[in-house]
């Protein structure tokens, strides 16, 4: 947790999904002030023609980032989420900011399990990290 998931008809390279996904990475990292090691990102390629806007089918550069984070973040953080991940997105694959949209959705933070554990509140890191086993603790802690 936090879960970006990027979906796209556009042929992404395995370099450029490596870019966003440091950059999505970095960028929640920084504006949620959240361990990097919460953070997943996930590329869902459909086929072309399997993403509709309106009715229409969309530009086929379209690129549609939908992330679930821990609530508890400000208006101003997400905002700083979307924007920056709309435009290092497009940055990076060469396309019109117009074509990236992103979304952002709250989950609490008792809704969520992993590394065999409930997550913390956003500020409860450290405190939850301590708590784990000691191996889990290290892993995760190179990975920040």
């Amino acid at each position: 947790m936090p879960t970006y998931a990027v979906t796209t008809a556009r042929a992404i390279t395995p370099e450029q999904r490596a870019r966003i996904a440091q950059s999505v990475t970095a960028i929640h990292a920084a504006e949620a002030d959240a361990p990097r090691y919460f953070v997943q990102v996930i590329f869902y390629h459909v086929e072309p023609g399997s993403i509709f806007i309106a009715g229409e089918p969309a530009s086929p550069d379209h690129v549609w980032v939908r992330a679930d984070i821990r609530a508890g973040r400000s208006a101003e953080q997400k905002a700083a989420i979307l924007t920056r991940i709309m435009r290092e997105t497009s940055a990076i694959l060469g396309i019109s900011e117009q074509d990236v949209w992103v979304y952002v959705s709250d989950i609490p933070a008792q809704g969520v399990l992993e590394f065999g554990n409930v997550l913390p509140q956003p500020g409860g890191e450290a405190e939850w990290l301590a708590a784990l086993p000691e191996d889990l603790r290290e892993k995760l802690s190179r990975a920040a």
